[in-house]
């Protein structure tokens, strides 16, 4: 940067006006503020747009707060081309989208931009991102026929919007239509369903990508579908999927190792979590000490989070609030409540967070566990917001271990104000009404129930074969090979009477 400014300071000497060497020199030292003040000091004979185009480009990929105003700028100077715009469209905030689409109408290039794939694409991609879905879709339907890679980008950018935006069936409809699906395509589909809950068709669709269709996934497939194998604890694909990304050097990447982390813990294999973990070394951020802290924490592990939290605090990091709920969580499995009292008050005194209403649920589930029911519901009484299900939630749960129906009683009318279809809060009370006597109390749930029509929900149940996952109800004879599962349950059935037969000691 030194030798540019010194080449500056040589050309001003000469009166001379050759930008283009001294602007890509500046560029390269990625000194982009002192770039656009040395576009902006040629007002009597503007830098060409091409050079504009330079600046554009490099304000867009670092995302710079001096994009608009550069931008502007060059509509001034009447220096902006469709190429300009491709350039701010890529990288384009909801105001900065709603800005270049006013500009590209005011400037007269809105004309190039059906004819134009590449600033089509942008467009839908710019929308998208803001969640203007309708503008997208209209910016996606005046493509060109025969846009070529344009349309291959628009088209996967469309499809990304309408999973990130719920509208699964739009993508479907749109993917099922695709005649060009790359890595790209199918990995818009695999992170829609799992950011939208719909864990297996994730999966499925994974497996269809990379057993069927044959396309190898990337680090952003990758690290879709495997929050997705968490949710439904399919252990052995998760492997597998390690497998391969360890295979290709992806775990590199530390979206692809948290996202491993994470599925190993809710897996239960918190071996495999801590491992992986590990092999992060320096890469880790914030989110993976988080995932490891979380891990611990809620396989009861109180002690291990605890340890990884004094040693995140060794490292010089700030923990955050997903930091304070994996501790509280730890001390509330250790019966610690004085400890997380500390850290609770911490959060505000020491680290300036304002605590949110998830960690004054893991108080109140601390303080429950421990039999201080007043101390709990005193602090209910004084939250900054209205408790939710799972404040009140808490405490029914304490109140059921501890057998206090009075403060259960005023946990149950909230609940049923804020879940009132949710009858098994009712069906706590009444336990708990019987396990101090209160026959009256169990009559009147009861009489309760029966008005509602309390009905118990079916049970069911994941299991994971060969990398797919097969859902199963209470007596279920819906899926294809029903017939066969009752039939290998029958022989378990009969070789259990017969060891119950020849060992009578041992219970059938």
């Amino acid at each position: 940067m030194e030798e540019a400014k010194r080449l500056h300071a040589r050309l001003l000497r000469r009166g001379e006006r050759r930008l283009q060497p001294l602007l890509l020199r500046v560029l390269a030292a990625g000194e982009l503020r002192y770039a656009a003040r040395l576009l902006g000091s040629c007002p009597a004979s503007p830098p060409s747009a091409p050079l504009h185009n330079r600046l554009l480009h490099a304000l867009a990929a670092a995302r710079h707060p001096l994009l608009l105003p550069c931008f502007a700028r060059a509509h001034r100077l009447r220096v902006l081309t469709p190429l300009s715009f491709t350039l701010l469209l890529s990288s384009a905030t909801a105001t900065a989208a709603a800005c270049a689409h006013a500009l590209l109408a005011k400037s007269g290039h809105a004309a190039a931009a059906p004819g134009d794939p590449f600033l089509a694409s942008a467009l839908v991609s710019s929308y998208a991102r803001a969640g203007l879905l309708a503008e997208s879709r209209r910016a996606f339907d005046e493509l060109p026929a025969g846009a070529g890679a344009g349309a291959a980008a628009a088209r996967n950018a469309m499809l990304s919007a309408y999973a990130r935006g719920g509208r699964v069936g739009d993508a479907e409809r749109l993917f099922a239509g695709m005649p060009d699906r790359s890595v790209v395509s199918w990995t818009a589909m695999v992170s829609g369903y799992a950011q939208n809950g719909r864990h297996e068709e994730a999966v499925r669709t994974f497996l269809d990508m990379w057993d069927g269709a044959g396309v190898r996934p990337n680090e952003l497939t990758v690290s879709s579908v495997l929050p997705a194998c968490a949710a439904l604890g399919a252990l052995a694909l998760g492997r597998k999927v390690e497998r391969y990304a360890r295979g290709r050097g992806m775990l590199r990447n530390v979206y692809v190792a948290n996202a491993l982390v994470e599925m190993y813990a809710k897996c239960g294999s918190i071996r495999r979590a801590w491992k992986v973990f590990r092999g992060m070394g320096t890469r880790r951020d914030l989110c993976s000490w988080n995932s490891m802290i979380m891990a611990f924490a809620v396989h009861g592990l109180w002690t291990e989070a605890l340890a990884l939290f004094h040693k995140l605090r060794m490292t010089g990091a700030k923990p955050d609030g997903i930091t304070f709920v994996g501790v509280i969580l730890a001390c509330t499995h250790g019966g610690l409540v004085d400890e997380g009292k500390l850290l609770f008050n911490s959060m505000r005194g020491e680290f300036g967070l304002k605590p949110r209403i998830e960690h004054y649920g893991c108080m109140v589930d601390l303080l429950g566990r421990a039999g201080l029911l007043k101390e709990a519901d005193s602090l209910i009484a004084s939250m900054p917001m209205e408790p939710d299900a799972v404040i009140w939630g808490a405490l029914l749960g304490a109140c059921s271990f501890h057998g206090n129906f009075e403060l259960a009683e005023i946990a149950v009318e909230k609940l049923m104000h804020l879940e009132p279809h949710n009858t098994a809060n009712l069906v706590i009370l009444s336990n708990i009404y019987a396990s101090c006597g209160k026959w009256d109390g169990v009559a009147r749930v009861w009489k309760l129930l029966k008005e509602k029509d309390h009905k118990k929900s079916a049970g069911y149940s994941f299991i994971e074969l060969d990398g797919r996952m097969h859902k199963f109800l209470v007596e279920d004879k819906s899926h294809p090979r029903s017939e066969k599962v009752y039939d290998a349950l029958d022989s378990i059935t009969l070789a259990m009477k017969l060891v119950s037969l020849e060992n009578p000691e041992v219970e059938s």
